[in-house]
């Protein structure tokens, strides 16, 4: 029974937590980040050197990616149940 409680408590803590929301943004944000750092890089920063604003837009897209891995990290923590102390017992006999 504690099983079924724990993975609603979970459950209702993904719904509160925006777990789409942050699933939308990511993924929106993995679309227009190298897009934008591409073009923007290539205009602005390299002077028309395409090799170099390409790897600009790796970095972000890798960047992006490392955020997400970050951020679900800690999501997963968050919800991850303390784990309990043991008792160890003894063995011995007392004398």
């Amino acid at each position: 029974m504690s099983e079924q409680a724990a993975i609603g408590r979970v459950n209702a803590d993904a719904a509160a937590g925006g777990v789409l929301f942050k699933l939308i943004l990511f993924s929106v944000s993995l679309g227009v980040m190298p897009l934008t750092s591409y073009y923007a890089s290539l205009n602005y920063l390299w002077d028309g050197n395409a090799t170099f604003a390409a790897i600009t837009a790796i970095v972000a897209a890798n960047a992006v990616l490392v955020a997400y891995i970050i951020s679900a990290v800690l999501e997963d923590r968050k919800t991850a149940p303390a784990k309990q102390p043991t008792e160890k017992s003894d063995t011995k006999k007392n004398k």
